[in-house]
C-alpha cells in the first residue's frame, strides 16, 4: 500500500534568467502535503525569487511548477485561491485598525460577516494583538506588524502557504508565537514553504531543509541528514578505568583522548551504525564505560561548508 502524501508544491527544473543574470538554474522541489519544508541560503541565492515564482507574482524563465495539483501558469487562478503569501516586508494598511485590517481581508476572500468576525477574533488572540486590535498598525512595533501580516495571511484559511521569512525583526518571544502557530497549522494539514535567514527556525520547524546557493539546490534533507555530511562529528566516552583510557583509544581508532578526564573522542556520523559499532567493539573487549555523548556538527557549520557564507552574514 502507497502511503505516501501527495505533493502540495512540485518544481521541476525551475529557472528564472534576468538577461544574462541566471538567478535560478534549474531548481527541483517537492514538499508533501502537511509538512514544513524550508528553504536556506545568503543573501541572492535565489530564495524570493523561487518563492515569487510558486506564488504566480513572476514567470519563470524555464520548467514548471505546479501548488496543489494546479500548474501554476495555467491554473494560476486556482493557485491563488488556494496559498496564503507573506513577504519580507509587512503588507498591512497603516491607516486601518489592526481589526479593520483583518475584516478588509475577510472580505477579499467572500468570507461572510459572521466567518468574518470570528476569524479575526481568534486570529488576534493567536497572535497577542487583541489589547493593540483598535489602534492603526501605524502605531505597532515592527514585530507586531510582522505579526499582523501573517494573521491577514492565515485569514483565507490557506491550504498552502509561503512564509518568506516571516520572524524577521521579531524578538525571541515574538519568534516563539509565530512557531507556535505554524506548528498548529501544520497539525491541521496545512503545508508550509519557509525561507529564513535563522538557522535555528529551520532546525526547530523544518520537516526537511534544502539550501539554496548561486541558484542551485547544494544539498536537501532533514536537520540531522544535513549535519551528516559535514566533517567533524564524533562520540565522546568517558570509561570507567584510568587503564583503559590507551585501550579505547586504540581499538576505536580516536582521534584524542585525554587520560586525567578519562575520556576518549572517536569520528563519527553520528549514525546509528557507527554508534553501534563502538558498543559491539566496547563490549567485546568488557571496556565499562561511564558516558558516552554525539556530537554532530549544527547547521551553522552545515551552512558555512555548503555556501562558504557564515550564517550571520546571511
Amino acid at each position: 500500500m502507497n502511503t505516501q502524501k501527495p505533493l502540495a508544491i512540485e518544481a521541476r527544473n525551475l529557472t528564472k534568467s534576468y538577461g544574462d543574470n541566471a538567478v535560478l538554474k534549474g531548481v527541483d522541489i517537492a514538499v508533501p502535503e502537511g509538512t514544513i519544508y524550508s528553504l536556506l541560503g545568503p543573501n541572492g541565492a535565489g530564495k524570493t525569487t523561487t518563492v515569487n515564482i510558486l506564488t504566480t507574482l513572476i514567470p519563470a524563465s524555464g520548467g514548471e511548477a505546479f501548488v496543489g495539483g494546479n500548474h501554476i501558469v495555467k491554473q494560476a487562478d486556482e493557485v491563488r485561491k488556494l496559498i496564503g503569501v507573506t513577504g519580507q516586508f509587512a503588507a498591512v494598511d497603516g491607516l486601518l485598525t489592526g481589526r479593520e485590517n483583518l475584516h478588509l481581508m475577510g472580505r477579499l476572500h467572500h468570507l461572510g460577516k459572521r466567518e468574518t468576525v470570528r476569524r479575526t477574533e481568534e486570529l488576534l488572540e493567536r497572535f497577542d494583538l487583541l489589547e493593540a486590535a483598535k489602534r492603526a498598525p501605524s502605531t505597532y512595533s515592527g514585530g507586531m506588524k510582522r505579526r499582523l501580516d501573517i494573521a491577514m495571511c492565515l485569514m483565507g484559511n490557506p491550504k498552502v502557504i509561503f512564509l518568506d521569512e516571516p520572524t524577521t525583526g521579531l524578538d525571541p518571544a515574538g519568534r516563539r508565537t509565530v512557531w507556535a502557530a505554524i506548528r498548529e497549522l501544520v497539525k491541521a494539514g496545512t503545508t508550509i514553504f519557509l525561507t529564513t535567514q535563522y538557522l535555528e527556525e529551520a532546525d526547530e520547524l523544518a520537516d526537511k531543509i534544502a539550501v539554496l546557493n548561486g541558484g542551485t539546490l547544494v544539498a536537501e534533507g532533514t536537520s540531522e541528514e544535513l549535519k551528516r555530511l559535514i566533517p567533524g562529528g564524533h562520540i565522546r566516552l568517558r570509561v570507567h578505568q584510568a587503564g583503559d583510557v590507551a585501550r579505547t583509544a586504540q581499538l576505536l581508532e580516536a582521534s584524542g583522548s585525554d587520560a586525567d578526564q578519562l575520556t576518549v573522542e572517536v569520528p563519527s556520523d553520528g549514525s546509528v551504525h557507527s554508534l553501534r559499532k563502538i558498543l559491539d567493539t566496547l563490549d567485546r573487549e568488557a571496556i565499562e564505560v561511564d558516558e558516552l555523548t554525539v556530537h554532530t556538527p549544527d547547521l551553522d557549520d552545515v551552512f558555512l561548508a555548503l555556501t562558504g557564507h557564515a550564517a550571520e552574514a546571511a
